[in-house]
């Protein structure tokens, strides 16, 4: 089951979703509408390796928009903090974005219960595409979840991504022991 429209008005009421800003025009049937931040990030590595901390540099997309290359990978982020504490988020594309050749996720489109924070998006475009901030970048669908959760993802000792902020985080599969 995916949450609609006024269930999703009914738990950020009670609080168990959050999205700041929010804006009612942002309100699908079914989901929310998240924008693409100010913000892009690179790997400063071309060549990268999963036991070690990969580091990125972070750059402000002009007012003039950025173009985004073909293989080329960006680190993005959503405008929107969220908050989600009693359903399963998931971030998809939205069409408009999709027909443009833009993907907004390799492979982390579902959140945790408890995830809070801005969403790292993992950009890629299958041709040369402008892009700007503030641009309508994805949707989040809620799922209710069956059952008590024993230990929500903002409580974790281990969360990596927890508490995002509104600029792009890098891989912190470094931290994984393997």
């Amino acid at each position: 089951m995916i949450l609609t429209d006024k269930r999703i008005l009914e738990e950020i009421e009670k609080g168990t979703i959050k999205v700041e800003p929010y804006n009612r025009a942002d309100l699908g049937s079914n989901s929310y509408d998240v924008h693409l931040g100010s913000t892009l990030a690179k790997y400063d590595n071309e060549v990268l390796d999963a036991k070690q901390h990969n580091t990125i540099t972070h750059f402000e997309i002009p007012d003039e928009g950025f173009v985004l290359l073909p293989h080329e990978f960006y680190l993005g982020v959503t405008l929107e903090y969220t908050e989600t504490h009693a359903h399963v988020p998931f971030l998809e594309g939205k069409s408009s974005t999709g027909r443009l050749g833009i993907d907004i996720h390799a492979t982390a489109g579902k959140g945790d219960v408890g995830f809070c924070g801005n969403w790292t998006l993992e950009i890629s475009s299958k041709q040369p595409v402008r892009v700007y901030k503030g641009m309508p970048i994805g949707q989040l669908i809620y799922f209710p979840v069956d059952g008590e959760i024993e230990v929500k993802y903002n409580q974790k000792q281990n969360a990596k991504y927890s508490g995002q902020p509104n600029k792009p985080i890098e891989s912190m599969m470094w931290k994984n022991k393997f």
